[in-house]
C-alpha cells in the first residue's frame, strides 16, 4: 500500500511539474508573438472549415454520380437483355420467313406445273373437238348423199344419222372438257399469281427482318459498350468518393488540431 502511494505521488508530481513548465513557457513568450499565433490559428481554422466544406461537397457530388452510375448500369443491363430478346425474335422471324419463302417457291413451281398440264389438256381437247367437228361435217355430207341416193329411210341414211349424233355427242363432250380446262388454267394462273405475290411479300419481310436483326445487334453492341463504360465510371466515382472521404477525415483532424492549438494559444495569451 505504501509503495502504491509513493508511485501515485510521483506521477502527480510529474504532471504538476509539466503543467508548471508549460505555463512558464507560455508566460515566457512575447505577447505579440502569442497574439500572432492566435491570429494564425484562427486563419488555419477558417481554411480547415473551407477545405472540409469543399471536400464534403465533392464527396456528395461523387455520391450523386455513383447513384446515377448505378441507375445507368441498371438501365444498360435492361437494354442489353431487351436487345438480346429482340435478336432472338428477329432470328425466329428470319427463320420463319425463309421457311415461308421455300414453301412459296414450291407452290409457284407446282402452279407452273399445273398450268403446263392445263395447257396440254386444253390443246388435246381442242384437237379432239376439231377432229369431232370434221367428222360431223363429213357425216353431214355423207348423209346428204345417202339421202339423195338411197332415200331418207334407207339403212345407209339411218347409219349416217347415228354416226352424226355420236360425233355431235363427242364434240359436245370435248367442248365441255375445253371449258373445264380453261377454268382450271384460269384458276391455276390466279393461284400462281397469288403465290408469286406471297413469295415477293415474304422476301420483303425476310429482308426487313434481316435489317432489324442487324440493327438490334448494333444496338446490343452499343448498349454493352455503354454498360462497360458506366461500370468504369461507377468504379472511378467510388474511388473519388472514398478519396474525398479520406480528405474529410483528414480535414476534421486538422480542424480539431487547430482548435486545440487556438485554445492553447489563448491560454498562453492570458
Amino acid at each position: 500500500m505504501n509503495a502504491e502511494r509513493v508511485v501515485g505521488r510521483g506521477v502527480l508530481a510529474i504532471v504538476i511539474a509539466g503543467l508548471l513548465a508549460g505555463g512558464a513557457y507560455a508566460q515566457s513568450q512575447d505577447p505579440a508573438t502569442q497574439q500572432q499565433d492566435v491570429k494564425q490559428d484562427k486563419k488555419d481554422i477558417r481554411n480547415d472549415k473551407k477545405d472540409l466544406a469543399k471536400d464534403r461537397a465533392d464527396r456528395n457530388a461523387d455520391q450523386r454520380d455513383i447513384n446515377q452510375d448505378k441507375r445507368d448500369v441498371k438501365n444498360d443491363k435492361q437494354d442489353v437483355r431487351q436487345d438480346n430478346r429482340d435478336i432472338r425474335n428477329d432470328k425466329q422471324d428470319v427463320h420463319q420467313d425463309n421457311k415461308d419463302i421455300r414453301q412459296d417457291k414450291r407452290d409457284v413451281h407446282q402452279d407452273n406445273k399445273d398450268i403446263r398440264n392445263d395447257k396440254i389438256d386444253l390443246s388435246k381437247d381442242r384437237a379432239d373437238r376439231n377432229a369431232d367437228q370434221r367428222d360431223i361435217n363429213h357425216d353431214k355430207t355423207k348423209l346428204a348423199k345417202d339421202d339423195a341416193k338411197y332415200g331418207d329411210n334407207s339403212a345407209q341414211a339411218k347409219a349416217d344419222r347415228k354416226d352424226l349424233r355420236q360425233e355431235r355427242t363427242d364434240r359436245n363432250a370435248d367442248q365441255r372438257d375445253i371449258n373445264h380446262d380453261k377454268a382450271d388454267l384460269s384458276k391455276d394462273r390466279t393461284d400462281r399469281n397469288k403465290d408469286v405475290k406471297d413469295l415477293n411479300a415474304d422476301r420483303k419481310d425476310r429482308n426487313q427482318d434481316v435489317k432489324d436483326l442487324h440493327a438490334d445487334r448494333k444496338d446490343r453492341n452499343q448498349d454493352v459498350k455503354d454498360l462497360h463504360s458506366d461500370k468504369k465510371d461507377l468504379k472511378q466515382d467510388r474511388k473519388d468518393r472514398n478519396k474525398d472521404q479520406k480528405d474529410i477525415s483528414k480535414d476534421k483532424k486538422d480542424l480539431h488540431k487547430d482548435r486545440k492549438d487556438l485554445k492553447q494559444d489563448r491560454k498562453g495569451h492570458k
